[in-house]
């Protein structure tokens, strides 16, 4: 993802503008809840003139009749009780607004993330991604929670004091008019400011999270290779480096916030007190309008500074919402299928057509690539790393789109097959298999809901995984902890192998799926592995050889490139490539060393 340094105003108003329009759904609501604000706000403004009528007209001439002073008083009491209960429900409807917003944003953003490509995890720390979906959103949602309500209550509340002010005194409210442009000064020049600090500080969270994230999963290493005191150090120098970026933007807030519109209101006040004070010389001073006035100027300074302050939050609510947008706009999605009706997975035959295929776009990993698998026959993959086994696999499982040539699944290009029937008919079992939390048999159903208790014991017992489950206190209903760390390194593979099988795939694929597997338990699952590949492909990575001498055709890789092709036999018999890794894994070093010096 593209990192900024800035934000330009006219960015950041493209940014609230799209921000907007997740509010667009709730226009019922939003009807209701500026309904009840309009009414706080004829309330907030009522209260003074009501004050001024009492002062003007009773306290000052001493006339004080009974039923004119209960009504008022009445009226007073009246408007002040409303605007409390039409506070509280007007604050919890922008309330809940807020909430289904940023609800509906998570969910968009987790969505999103969901449907990228590989390519762009590749190139994106997990920490960076976790905090565009918890720490950014977190602040859009103070900005609609706490900040947008603040400001639209604010512009109601201060049209509504202009107008009273008018009402009061046509000259000393224009003077006060000419107050806004100093305020919207100062609010311009905090966010030209404010962006540039509030935009390292988010940068700066988000790579908190990412060596949060890295080191509690590579906690095992760190210990063991004594690696504390590094990440530690590593650590502090981020957290440094978002205290520096969140100090400079505490001494923007310290200068353009409160105290410089405090200035502007100790201005405002002097101002109006003067222009009374002279008038007094003139003529009378009518107590009840300088009380208002006075009163209607500090409660015109009350909202200003509520906006002001919560202006800083507007900016970080603005910032995080062009990361998260960043996010949503990111074209590194997972790779497309064209589907047609005629593109459907039956037999199982594969067959890679001069495939050519980069990461980066400037380096080939893969070198014109063309293998075919008959139904039922299983492809051995060997080579040594970096030879492109790997990549073979993630293009056959449609993890990255590959440059040239094309892969088809009988007869049919790959990318014509929809997603679901790639997904349904392809099973893949890793080297290293992650278990979600729950139990062992949400774990072997991943949630699909057509599988039954009795068809996931039958694919345990198929991979010889029953064996250790039904020992363990709760079986099936065994609790799996994050990415199963209880469970040893063989019985999480066969957990994983069970869940590959409970789908009956038609293609299954395998990378070394049994690296992590004692000796004993590798004889069992070669013997599942035999009937399980009747009637079904197998594509097989392989760094044991002794696993795939039945394999009935293995490709050698080298630097991208398929170099030999045959059984095991035939490529003993050639004693090339193949036939050196063989001698080497079986420690037939003197026949190793005499083939290489023929």
């Amino acid at each position: 993802m593209e990192k900024k340094t800035t934000l330009s105003g006219k960015e950041q108003w493209a940014i609230f503008r799209r921000l907007m329009r997740y509010a667009l759904p709730h226009k019922k609501s939003i009807i209701i809840a500026f309904s009840l604000l309009v009414l706080t706000t004829i309330g907030d403004v009522l209260g003074p003139y009501l004050i001024k009528v009492f002062i003007d007209d009773y306290l000052t001439p001493r006339n004080f009749p009974y039923t004119p002073l209960v009504v008022l008083g009445a009226t007073y009491l009246g408007i002040q009780l409303m605007n409390v209960i039409v506070s509280y429900f007007q604050l919890l409807k922008f309330q809940e607004i807020a909430l289904k917003i940023i609800q509906e944003l998570r969910v968009q953003i987790f969505s999103k993330v969901q449907q990228l490509g590989l390519r762009f995890f590749d190139k994106t720390p997990a920490g960076a991604i976790v905090s565009r979906v918890t720490n950014d959103t977190e602040a859009i949602k103070d900005m609609f929670v706490s900040v947008l309500v603040t400001f639209i209550q604010g512009s109601f509340l201060l049209v509504g004091i202009f107008i009273a002010m008018f009402i009061l005194n046509v000259r000393l409210a224009f003077f006060c008019l000419f107050l806004l442009p100093i305020i919207l000064l100062i609010m311009g020049m905090y966010r030209k400011y404010s962006s540039i600090f509030y935009l390292d500080m988010r940068e700066r969270l988000s790579q908190l999270n990412a060596k949060l994230s890295e080191s509690l999963q590579g906690m095992s290493i760190i210990q063991v290779f004594r690696q504390e005191k590094r990440l530690r150090n590593e650590f502090e120098e981020i957290n440094d480096q978002h205290y520096q970026a969140g100090m400079k933007n505490i001494k923007v807030d310290a200068l353009l916030l409160r105290p410089a519109i405090d200035i502007v209101y100790v201005f405002a006040l002097v101002m109006v007190l003067s222009f009374f004070g002279i008038t007094s010389f003139n003529a009378p001073v009518e107590i009840g309008v300088l009380y208002a006035f006075v009163n209607y100027l500090d409660r015109f300074f009350e909202p200003v500074n509520n906006m002001m302050t919560r202006l800083s939050m507007f900016q970080q609510a603005i910032i995080a919402s062009s990361r998260v947008f960043t996010v949503l706009d990111e074209e590194e999605i997972e790779p497309q299928q064209n589907k047609t009706d005629s593109a459907a997975i039956k037999e199982g035959e594969i067959e890679f057509k001069n495939i050519t295929f980069s990461y980066d776009g400037q380096k080939d990993v893969l070198k014109n690539i063309s293998f075919k698998a008959r139904p039922g026959e299983t492809v051995a993959l060997v080579g040594h790393t970096g030879s492109g086994k790997s990549s073979i696999i993630n293009l056959l499982m449609r993890f990255y789109e590959y440059n040239k040539g094309d892969i088809l699944i009988d007869g049919e290009s790959i990318k014509s097959h929809s997603k679901e029937d790639l997904r349904e008919k392809m099973g893949l079992v890793l080297q290293d298999p992650f278990l979600f939390f729950g139990t062992i048999e949400d774990n072997i159903k991943l949630h699909k809901q057509g599988l039954s208790r009795e068809e996931v014991m039958e694919a345990a017992q198929f991979v010889q995984a029953h064996t250790f489950i039904e020992k363990l206190p709760d079986q099936y209903d065994h609790p799996v902890v994050e990415r199963g760390s209880t469970f040893s390194s063989g019985q999480r593979q066969l957990i994983a192998f069970a869940r590959t099988m409970a789908t009956k795939p038609k293609i299954l694929v395998l990378d070394e799926a049994t690296a992590n597997i004692d000796t004993e338990t590798e004889e069992a699952i070669q013997e599942a592995l035999q009937k399980m590949r009747k009637g079904r492909t197998t594509i097989a990575i392989a760094h044991r050889l002794s696993t795939i001498q039945d394999a009935d055709q293995i490709l050698v890789l080298h630097h991208g490139e398929i170099v030999e092709k045959g059984t095991h036999q035939e490529l003993l018999t050639l004693k090339g490539l193949y036939y050196k890794m063989y001698l080497l894994q079986n420690g037939l070093v003197d026949k190793m060393a005499d083939v290489v010096g023929g």
